[in-house]
């Protein structure tokens, strides 16, 4: 690979790097002396992931400080490094900077997930929902009770006009339920509270919500909670048979009027098959797919009759979700079914596993198999709906040099191991490069840190 200008000069001295790279390296106890020492790590301008046991020294934290300051003061949010150093002390080290066209992963020293186009979501993102044909509202709907309740909280209130809700559903192409109109006939209009922090208490507390007004409703978009590729690839969305709320991630029909100051309250006019049309859920914003039934009306919410439903939040599951794992499946023909989704091949003990029984399964999307997990690398060629793809870096060797990489991917990954640490980069590249996207800049640099520093002891102080 020819490496591109680097993005921060200031970054770019390896004197600079000697303090971590120490510390980093003084921690690998356990290597052979003959072997070289890699290690790997990002540091960012709020933070850093070093790989290391122990308290840091004064010595590595002044340096890490200093990269932060160099980061923030270049505008750059973050850098990823990675460095082999031969037993010597003859070091190489690779920085990786920040790339459109990569989403940083949760751990290190894996470089991210390319992105391959523009925009694109994991499949459970994309679903919209089923249709709802027959759903009614629940018996607890009671539209005099709710009116007169709400009447009873707010009497001086002036709510919406009848034009003013068919405006609304017109901007968020829905039918409101009964029980939206009367809420929103009798709560005041925005402008008769926003400015009055008791008045927006009383209204809050008279519903029982961070209270939303008419012209603030919208639609729950998916979109924006997808986690990201690093997640989101390996993740499912089911709804189950007698199963109140559909799984998605959102749909246009949970119209959000409310929070408790973190999640979002919705009326729910897709319901699942076994819920109400009109009944109100929670979506947490700590999760990423599938809503909590709150109430069964808007009536029951108001007047504090909440559901026990408790919601089976287990997705990662056969058939459509299979790890080939010690303590999981033992074999990839224990995964084919006609419902796989995600499949993750993670055995460690040396076993390497064909991908033929899955050839062609018609739903699965997602393969992640540890480096040196699988047989055949080329039979990745024989899952024709994959949209996401992580293997390690030999394996995409083979995949590129074979022209077998599959062109209905949306996104992958590389897992790194000792033996393709540096060269990831480079690999990466190439596969940007089939979708014409971004290059990833890496810089290399050499040093020499001698050979004291890769045997553990004098040269990193704990403080």
């Amino acid at each position: 690979m020819v490496d591109q200008k680097a993005p921060l000069p200031s970054v770019c001295d390896f004197a600079i790097w000697e303090p971590v790279l120490r510390l980093m390296l003084a921690d690998d106890t356990e290597r052979p002396a003959a072997r070289p020492a890699r290690v790997a790590g990002r540091i960012s301008q709020d933070g850093w992931s070093l790989a290391y046991r122990g308290s840091m020294s004064w010595t590595a934290r002044i340096a890490v400080e200093g990269i932060q300051s160099a980061l923030a003061h270049g505008a750059a949010q973050e850098v990823a490094f990675r460095a082999e150093a031969q037993p010597d002390g003859k070091t190489t080290l690779g920085l990786v900077w920040p790339s459109p066209v990569v989403e940083p992963a949760m751990g290190y020293p894996d470089l991210g997930v390319l992105v391959l186009a523009d925009g694109v979501l994991p499949e459970p993102w994309l679903r919209r929902p089923d249709p709802v044909f027959g759903a009614v509202p629940a018996p607890s709907v009671d539209l005099d009770l709710l009116e007169r309740t709400l009447r009873e909280r707010l009497p001086d209130a002036i709510g919406a006009t009848e034009e003013e809700i068919t405006a609304a559903e017109a901007r968020l192409r829905v039918t409101f339920s009964d029980e939206m109109k009367v809420l929103y006939r009798v709560t005041p209009r925005w402008e008769d509270w926003s400015d009055d922090y008791e008045a927006m208490e009383r209204v809050n507390t008279a519903v029982g919500c961070e209270f939303s007004a008419l012209e603030h409703l919208y639609s729950v978009d998916a979109e924006i909670r997808n986690p990201g590729w690093d997640l989101g690839a390996t993740d499912t969305a089911s709804t189950l048979p007698d199963a109140a709320v559909q799984g998605l991630a959102g749909s246009p029909g949970w119209i959000g009027f409310g929070s408790n100051g973190g999640d979002e309250f919705a009326v729910d006019l897709t319901p699942g098959p076994g819920g109400y049309f009109g009944q109100v859920i929670l979506v947490n914003h700590e999760q990423s797919l599938g809503a909590e039934l709150v109430a069964d009306s808007l009536t029951d919410f108001v007047l504090g009759r909440m559901s026990e439903e408790q919601r089976d939040r287990r997705r990662d599951r056969l058939p459509a979700v299979a790890r080939v794992s010690v303590g999981h499946l033992e074999a990839v023909e224990a995964a084919a079914h006609p419902a796989l989704e995600v499949l993750s091949i993670e055995a460690r003990d040396g076993a390497r596993f064909s991908l033929a029984p899955v050839a062609g399964m018609p739903r699965l999307r997602t393969l992640t198999a540890l480096p040196g997990t699988l047989a055949d690398p080329v039979e990745v060629a024989g899952l024709t709906r994959l949209e996401f793809l992580e293997l390690g870096a030999l394996e995409w060797r083979v995949l590129l040099d074979a022209g077998a990489v599959p062109r209905t991917l949306k996104a992958a990954g590389i897992k790194v191991r000792d033996q393709d640490h540096l060269p990831v980069v480079a690999i990466a590249n190439e596969i940007l490069a089939l979708w014409d996207r971004p290059q990833i800049v890496q810089t290399l640099l050499e040093g020499d840190l001698g050979p004291t520093s890769l045997t553990g002891g004098a040269a990193v102080h704990q403080g």
